[in-house]
């Protein structure tokens, strides 16, 4: 369906790919991974429109390829009247029209040749899509994503997780011969999210879904495009399979690598040793013998071990409360209301202490943003903020704490950066490249500019961090960095996320949004609430020993123990034939 055969491409000012080649088959469940920057969107892009692009090498598509798309950035068209029903039917509505049109003119046409024309290229059309059917396809479409109850409400009124959903159903409803789909799980709140799921693994067609979504990773694809470094690593089989290869590899690259290291070790003394004695010898062979040596040296590092797919970008995020606080209450919140069309919240009293790390959890649309919005105001009647909380806001809408239009350069002069080489020195650890400093914030991907936020954050050294979504657009390598940084940050932390993970990983307990109300949850009967309603306990258990494992196995890599790596790697490929 899809064949690229050595395609390169570069920005003015970043190289994106050098050399990548992969086939996409029909059928596939092809998951676009890679770190925040590495160009998966805009390979979307190219697989798209290439006639769009200039770039090296071969990109082929099946001349008939019909293909069905999902932005990342869809909003809601909040002027829309039309129901779910119309809005998802409207393709199929619209050529009945068209036929229906068609029918009335050739009852009066003297000329029946060209309505018939017409009328036949209507007809394929409508067949090409399963129009016959399309009623009663919706309809299970919606059953799948448990949105049938939605069917006849207006667009205008869905939350964002629920229209993203309605979009997928759009698109997936026309029978495209590939469904691209680009972050289509971001912001989902945990029931959309297995709706999600569900949808993609009832797709009969091919899928091409860049997401860094862990749950949807483990259980959704059953192959895997890596883009890396300028390469694409392809991998046929499913994503707990590929981990599992990606660490039997690092394990053997370390091992090898160790070697080269000790041969360059000794071939250096070696050659120390030559040049003093050439230093008062000037005997021709010792010239000779110390050329030779130092050629030897080249040819061992010019092979020396590189592996664009093992040693990935990982940011160091490091968060850090300038003025920590003794225990004490950081935000009362005391009969706390809030309504637009509808009451959101009423009546919602907490207090979050000053080294509490909390998570607010909810659907979509339930007021969690608002909530956190009105407390980095600060100028509700009914939330108190103590007076020694000096508060950083990360943002899901990254506009509002970037300047898009600014570089990254004028960014960070503005937050204390004095020169150029402070700048870059600071964003390397977040792993941004030296030279990127000169970029407009706007050309960045999402994960990119949430990546900023963050950095600006830690710049702030605030004691206390609200944080609405952080995770949202993040490789899976910054989620697990930011999860470290919370976990070690000595302030109070309050949290919107809809990501199990992060939440289990760094959070204390959770403020849960239902019936209009906030409660606290402890996170082991939020565990179990979310072992009950929506993830397995069984694979959330699995996960977890996993997890375990591979951190065991990048510690005994990371303490040249390859005997013990080894061991770790089989015990966790039989883990994962459990999955």
């Amino acid at each position: 369906m899809i064949n690229v055969e050595k395609l390169s491409y570069s920005f003015p000012d970043k190289d994106l790919y050098h050399n990548i080649s992969f086939t996409l088959e029909e059928g596939k469940h092809c998951a676009l991974i890679g770190t925040s920057g590495s160009g998966k969107s805009t390979l979307i892009n190219l697989i798209l429109d290439p006639e769009r692009y200039l770039f090296d090498g071969k990109l082929e598509k099946r001349p008939d390829c019909r293909i069905g798309y999902v932005s990342q950035f869809s909003q809601v068209e909040k002027t829309e009247e039309m129901t779910v029903f119309q809005y998802i039917g409207s393709e199929f509505i619209k050529l009945q029209q068209d036929i229906a049109s068609i029918c009335t003119e050739m009852e009066t046409a003297l000329d029946l040749e060209p309505l018939l024309e017409q009328y036949q290229q209507a007809i394929d059309a409508f067949d090409a899509i399963g129009g016959n059917d399309f009623e009663s396809n919706i309809d299970k479409k919606l059953n799948v994503a448990n949105l049938k109850k939605h069917k006849d409400q207006l667009i205008s009124q869905l939350s964002g997780g629920e229209f993203k959903l309605i979009q997928v159903i759009k698109e997936m409803l026309t029978s495209p011969d590939l469904m691209i789909m680009d972050e289509p799980d971001v912001f989902l709140d945990f029931e959309n999210l297995n709706s999600l799921k569900d949808l993609m693994i009832s797709h009969k067609g091919t899928l091409l879904v860049i997401t860094h979504n862990r749950y949807l990773l483990n259980h959704c694809f059953n192959k895997i495009l890596h883009l890396e470094n300028l390469e694409l690593q392809e991998f046929e089989g499913s994503y707990l399979a590929y981990n599992v290869s990606l660490l039997e590899s690092k394990i053997e690259l370390q091992e090898l690598a160790n070697g080269d290291s000790l041969e360059i070790e000794r071939n250096e003394k070696l050659i120390d040793e030559l040049r003093f004695i050439a230093s008062y010898n000037t005997d021709a062979s010792r010239g000779r013998a110390l050329k030779a040596r130092v050629k030897i040296q080249e040819r061992l590092e010019a092979r020396r071990i590189r592996a664009p797919f093992i040693y990935t970008k990982q940011p160091d995020i490091c968060l850090v409360a300038d003025h920590e606080l003794e225990e004490t209450v950081a935000v009362k919140v005391n009969d706390y209301s809030v309504s637009f069309e509808d009451i959101l919240l009423e009546h919602v009293s907490f207090e979050i202490k000053s080294t509490d790390k909390v998570a607010i959890i909810g659907a979509n649309g339930t007021g969690k943003t608002t909530l956190l919005r009105e407390i980095v105001k600060n100028d509700h009647p009914a939330i108190e903020v103590n007076q020694d909380i000096q508060m950083a806001y990360l943002s899901q809408q990254q506009g509002e704490m970037l300047n898009e239009s600014r570089t990254i350069r004028e960014e960070f002069l503005d937050v204390g950066f004095q020169t150029e080489e402070e700048i870059q020195s600071y964003l390397v650890s977040y792993g941004f490249d030296q030279d990127i400093i000169d970029q407009k914030i706007e050309n960045l991907s999402g994960g990119e500019k949430n990546l900023l936020q963050l950095a600006k954050i830690a710049v702030s050294k605030s004691n206390m961090l609200l944080l609405d979504e952080p995770t949202s657009h993040l490789d899976t390598y910054s989620q697990i960095a930011l999860e470290k940084a919370i976990r070690n940050y000595k302030g109070a932390v309050l949290m919107i996320s809809h990501d199990f993970y992060s939440i289990v990983n760094s959070m204390d307990y959770v403020l849960i949004i239902e019936d209009k109300t906030i409660r606290r949850m402890s996170m082991r009967k939020f565990r179990k609430t979310i072992y009950s309603n929506h993830f397995s306990r069984d694979y959330l258990e699995l996960e977890q020993k996993k997890t375990s494992l591979e951190m065991n196995i990048e510690l005994a890599v990371k303490e040249n123990d390859f005997t013990q790596a080894k061991v770790l790697c089989e015990e966790l490929a039989r883990l994962i034939a459990l999955f």
